[in-house]
């Protein structure tokens, strides 16, 4: 329940507080004497939108705050949001708005907690709910009618529902695997085709060693230079162990300098480390010497190996250039090559397994779609049966009402088409209410909806409900009889509602008349501003009835006024 309203620098708003009671509470005055700033007031500070418009003119900053009567929901709700009770019977919601740049920025709060947009609109669901004339509009639409009996159809319709969009989910993904797989199927054949000449070609080349390319350049260019390998080697052999050509080899000449320096270490041990050192390299030289004339020997000349060698080098070096740059990359590109002529080939679903799961999927769609359509038939029975009892005593008592369900194609809402059909006068045919009902009679039927929602909605207990001109377009008896339903909701309900109708009005637990004045601000300027001043005393109450009454506060109109809060009150009672 909605217990203080305060506004700063908010439209044609300076300053402003507002106790609201329980019950019904009334809001009236002239046309465009600002009654809907308040209800936008109260729409802004739970998140609606509040645009530089908004803001008073000459004015870089505003407020709108609310104090909210907590509830064990409300408690449970700041409870999980980690936000501290301020006392223990309120919550206050407050956002502050100002002007930075020729943008509008705000932040709301918490009981002092900055929070963001999406836990004030979790909030909002606890606090109010607001019904404005031009929601009739919205009652003209199929989706919206749907949305409506899934609402009143409870948990029994939102689990079906929920198990409808799920395979519905399922139903589309197999239909656009089904469609992607058709869709691709020439480019995978061509793919294929372009996959298989490529692993046979590299297949056919037996590659496995990445150093295949660099160990045949090596091999190629020994085999040829046979010759002159042989030639080196030679004379190498010559120059470190045997000359031929009567010259002295390495070999000769170390061995008397190791005969000399072993003669010498006889005399000086120090000499013997010497020694080994020219030992040992005339060791190695003899061996090296050994080994180029084995090494020589064994060199032969085989033109048929090169040119095998020639052709495997032309080979991979082709390779290279297509899939290298080396031997390395054109072996891991053949595995992967492989690796996906495995996918195309055999991983994945045909065509044939994607539509029989397509099949199924749409299969287990209708059923849901049919247990959804199970749950929505109940709902529709028992709304229409409520509805037609919340309408007749809106002067509308030969209503008749039906909710029906039109056959769809499947979607993720079902397959059904929900339309409102209704009959308001004795002898003529259910048509759909988008073309038969008047503008009374779709207020009548809002509030009706409304009615029958805060019955089965536990979570509305404590909830201000709020109507802004649910009257319009009705007079008279109509008028009275929104006025009976609007009482007996303000029973369980906090009830604010803006008003034209003095039989409504009559009825308030608690009458707020607002208008607008000129004053004087600084400088003299006089400065547009909105009132509101709660009609607490019965003559003012009375002046405000006639007002709305006739216009003026004639002896009649007095009399007329006097009467229905007599009669108001008789009827409260």
């Amino acid at each position: 329940m909605l217990r203080l309203l305060r506004i700063e620098n908010f439209a044609l708003v300076d300053q402003l507080e507002l106790e609201f009671g329980p019950g019904l509470n009334v809001l009236t005055g002239e046309t465009g004497a600002g009654k809907s700033i308040i209800l936008d007031a109260i729409d802004g500070v739970l998140g609606g939108k509040i645009t530089s418009r908004l803001l008073r003119t000459g004015s870089d900053r505003g407020l709108v705050e609310g104090t909210f009567l907590l509830s064990p929901p409300l408690k449970a709700w700041l409870d999980a949001q980690e936000i501290d009770l301020i006392d223990a019977d309120s919550l206050i919601c407050s956002r502050e708005f100002s002007a930075t740049q020729g943008s509008l920025r705000s932040r709301s709060r918490i009981n002092g907690v900055l929070v963001n947009r999406q836990q004030v609109g979790q909030l909002r669901e606890h606090l109010v709910e607001i019904t404005a004339q031009g929601q009739t509009a919205q009652l003209m639409i199929a989706s919206h009618q749907r949305d409506l009996l899934d609402a009143y159809g409870g948990e029994g319709v939102q689990q079906a529902k929920l198990v409808v969009a799920q395979t519905f989910t399922a139903y589309r993904q197999a239909q656009q695997a089904l469609q992607a797989r058709r869709q691709s199927e020439k480019d995978r054949l061509q793919r294929i085709d372009w996959l298989q000449y490529q692993h046979q070609e590299l297949a056919g080349a037996d590659l496995h060693d990445p150093q295949e390319l660099s160990q045949l350049e090596q091999e190629r260019d020994r085999l040829s230079h046979v010759v002159e390998l042989q030639q080196m080697g030679y004379q190498t052999y010559q120059a470190l162990y045997q000359n031929d050509q009567g010259g002295e080899a390495i070999a000769d000449l170390l061995g008397p300098v190791e005969a000399q320096i072993k003669e010498m270490a006889s005399y000086d041990s120090q000499l013997e480390g010497l020694l080994e050192m020219v030992q040992s390299a005339l060791t190695q030289i003899v061996e090296a010497g050994q080994v180029l004339s084995r090494y020589s020997d064994s060199l032969e000349s085989d033109p048929e190996r090169l040119a095998e060698v020639e052709t495997r080098l032309t080979t991979l070096r082709q390779l290279c250039r297509k899939y290298g740059p080396d031997l390395a990359d054109v072996i891991a590109h053949g595995e992967a090559i492989a690796t996906e002529l495995a996918n195309l080939t055999s991983g994945g679903q045909s065509i044939e397994a994607l539509e029989a799961q397509a099949r199924e999927c749409y299969q287990t769609l209708t059923k849901a779609c049919e247990q959804l359509r199970h749950q929505r038939q109940q709902a529709a029975q028992k709304l229409a049966k409520q509805v037609v009892k919340e309408l007749k005593p809106l002067a509308m008592e030969k209503v008749q009402f039906d909710c029906r369900l039109l056959p769809l194609e499947p979607t993720a809402h079902g397959a059904d088409q929900v339309v409102f059909y209704i009959s308001p006068n004795p002898g003529e045919p259910l048509q759909p209410l988008s073309e038969t009902a008047s503008g009374g009679e779709m207020s009548r039927f809002l509030l009706a909806l409304k009615a029958c929602f805060s019955q089965i909605e536990a979570q509305n207990a404590g909830k201000t409900l709020i109507f802004d001109e649910i009257d319009a377009g009705v007079s008279g008896k109509v008028a009275q009889a929104i006025a009976l339903k609007l009482h007996h909701l303000s029973r369980p309900h906090q009830i604010l509602c803006v008003t034209h109708q003095p039989l409504i009005a009559a009825l308030a637990d608690h009458h707020f008349r607002v208008d607008k004045q000129v004053e004087k601000a600084k400088h003299n300027t006089p400065r547009t501003v909105v009132r509101v001043v709660p009609l607490t005393h019965p003559d003012s109450r009375t002046t405000e009835l006639a007002q709305l009454t006739g216009g003026d506060s004639a002896q009649e109109a007095i009399a007329f006024a006097q009467s229905l809060l007599h009669q108001a009150a008789h009827q409260r009672r």
